[in-house]
């Protein structure tokens, strides 16, 4: 195959990052600079994901021909004479080996070495140094170039000072030691350990969550009164969440009019106000009327944290708008399941059928008959199923994280079927067995920092409504994790001779790396027993000691057992139930042409606001 593989997955991989971009950032109001670093590093970082298995199986073949020429041996003159005429070979039919197989993947020497520098070395100089000025200089106030430029270095000189004291540090270590000697090569290598060992630190943190919610939010999502009660739950909480970014958006707008009132029109800052008042055009409207013209001269440095907060302000409250929309829709459907269930006839029916616009291939193969017995019938087994093979991974992952120090004998699961199947030359199993898990431990990493959204400031939004900020925490997340993920299961694996300490051929991605020994403190002590304490963060995670810690700090979760949550799911049911009659009552006024919609609907959603238990809730901390 040559390096065709290679090109078919980096054009595959560049249109999934490019897709999902489109999906939760907004390719034309975005700046393009944020958007292309979020790209790049997406990019980067799966491809890391999708060619390491590659590596792997390309890696197994090139120890097995090694492995042929060493075992060959020349037989002498006179032996060969005894030899029968249909055996002409130079050596002895007792060395000769297997045939190697080549993969159908097989990349040649000389490309990935190149192609895994250029991937690491970028997706670290995104990492380190790029995306934080980009995050500085995305949600800066400023209304120059220079002036974000600015104040995104003034943000950043702590940020840069603190890894440049630690890096200063372990140079100092290596320097005063006696057998080394600081070279280039070593240079590097202690600046990917350090970056290796900060994103173990972190990585074995939220693996210890996801290896055990991901398994349990399936099995429980298969109880459909499970999931009915918690999404009544998350929407008590998102109507607070939602009313707090509607009242202070209505704050920062009353604070621009008093301004956009004061500042005449042959001001100085006349242009920065007109540049403010451009992010909400339809909002000021609304306001001026109402406003009265105030002595309020604001300075430069004023209106710069105004703007910063007009930016904050537009994006909290679109994005809890959508997300709104999204539980409102996940909750209807919930309870139409409910009502198909107890229906006799077999036919799923739409609360809001005009909302689902679905293609005609769809509408063809996903009939309202077809759509019923996966609701109502395959959908739980299914997910029940899922949640056991998923268990069992976790399972597996957990007790290799545990015993892949150990060579002999071999205790790492992994390990030992990449061992079977190398001797099987089933290169297309080790691929798919590579590729799957380490999707799965990315998935575990990525999705607990997002689903536990502390103090709720970085989360991605689905239709195009994540901010700049979370876009590229998001990137600079990826690069800094990815990397010590798979240096990690390439552990697990017993391919990364730092760890396993066998003589084996390394794979390409582990020679980038460098010699872990040269700091031998790490690769022999913290690489081998600092990943064992995933198994308590697992019991921890099993048993909610997480979420029960967060609830006593005032972070509402959804537990069974507690009674403030059985009182926001009431409330929830309650918001449920009030957001069906505006959606009909909008479904009913375009269908007739009535006007006067938008004072109702808002009418609706303001009685929502002033009548709310949950708003009391928020600010007593108690159910009145």
């Amino acid at each position: 195959m040559s390096g065709a593989a290679l090109a078919v997955v980096v054009v595959v991989v560049f249109f999934l990052a490019l897709y999902l971009l489109q999906r939760y950032g907004d390719l034309w109001k975005q700046q393009r600079m944020v958007l292309f670093g979020t790209l790049l590093s997406w990019f980067l970082c799966f491809l890391i994901i999708f060619i390491l298995p590659l590596d792997v199986s390309t890696t197994i073949y090139k120890q097995c021909v090694h492995d042929n020429s060493n075992n060959l041996t020349p037989v002498p003159q006179e032996g060969r004479n005894n030899h029968t005429k249909a055996s002409s070979s130079l050596y002895s039919p007792m060395s000769v080996q297997k045939i190697c197989e080549e993969p159908w993947s097989y990349i040649p020497d000389g490309i990935l070495p190149v192609f895994w520098r250029v991937v690491y070395w970028t997706s670290q100089f995104l990492t380190w140094l790029l995306i934080p000025f980009m995050q500085s200089y995305a949600r800066s106030g400023a209304f120059s170039r220079v002036g974000k430029i600015k104040t995104a270095l003034i943000e950043n000189a702590i940020y840069y000072g603190t890894y440049l004291l630690i890096f200063i540090s372990l140079l100092i270590y290596v320097a005063a030691h006696p057998k080394w000697k600081l070279t280039w090569t070593e240079l590097q290598t202690i600046g990917i350990t350090a970056a290796n060992t900060w994103g173990l630190f972190l990585l074995v943190l939220l693996l210890g969550y996801g290896l055990v919610q991901i398994p349990r939010s399936y099995w429980l999502s298969s109880s459909h009164g499970y999931l009915l009660a918690k999404t009544y739950f998350k929407t008590a909480k998102m109507a607070t969440e939602k009313v707090s970014a509607e009242e202070n958006l209505a704050d920062v707008i009353e604070e621009v009019a008093a301004v956009h009132k004061s500042v005449r029109n042959n001001h100085s800052l006349r242009n920065c106000v007109d540049t403010i008042l451009t992010k909400y055009q339809e909002e000021m409207a609304s306001v001026e009327s109402s406003c009265e013209e105030q002595n309020i001269f604001p300075t430069k440095r004023g209106l710069i944290k105004l703007h910063k907060k007009v930016i904050s302000a537009v994006q909290r409250c679109g994005q809890t708008q959508v997300r709104w929309s999204i539980l409102l829709d996940e909750a209807f459907h919930l309870e139409d399941v409910t009502k198909s269930q107890s229906s006799p006839v077999k036919h799923f029916v739409h609360s809001f059928p005009s909302v689902h616009h679905q293609s005609y291939i769809r509408r063809f193969i996903y009939t309202p008959t077809v759509e019923w017995y996966w609701e109502c019938v395959y959908r739980q087994a299914f997910y029940r199923l899922l949640a056991v093979l998923l268990s069992l991974l976790s399972a597996a992952i957990v007790w290799s994280e545990c015993t892949f120090f150990s060579t002999q004998p071999v205790l790492s699961l992994f390990a030992v079927f990449i061992t079977v199947a190398e001797k099987q030359y089933s290169y297309i199993c080790i691929e798919m067995v590579c590729f799957i898990s380490i999707l799965f431990l990315c998935v575990c990493v990525y999705s607990t920092v997002f689903t536990i959204r502390v103090f709720n400031y970085y989360y991605l939004v689905p239709h195009h409504q994540t901010d700049a900020y979370s876009l590229q925490f998001s990137a600079m997340l990826f690069c800094r994790l990815t990397p010590p993920l798979c240096l990690n299961f390439l552990g697990l694996i017993h391919m990364d001779s730092a760890i396993s300490h066998q003589d084996r051929i390394q794979t390409s991605y582990s020679s980038i790396m460098g010699s872990m020994h040269l700091l031998s403190f790490i690769s022999d002590g913290f690489y081998i027993y600092y990943p064992m304490l995933v198994l308590l963060l697992c019991f921890a995670t099993f048993y909610n000691l997480g979420s029960r810690c967060l609830n006593l700090l005032g972070f509402h979760q959804y537990l069974t057992d507690d009674d403030l949550a059985s009182d926001l799911v009431d409330e929830g049911r309650e918001l449920i139930r009030r957001g069906h009659l505006i959606r009909n009552l909008i479904i009913w006024r375009e269908r007739y042409g009535i006007q006067g919609l938008s004072g109702s609907s808002r009418a609706g959603y303001a009685e929502l606001k002033d009548t709310s238990p949950v708003t009391e809730i928020n600010r007593s901390g108690k159910v009145e």
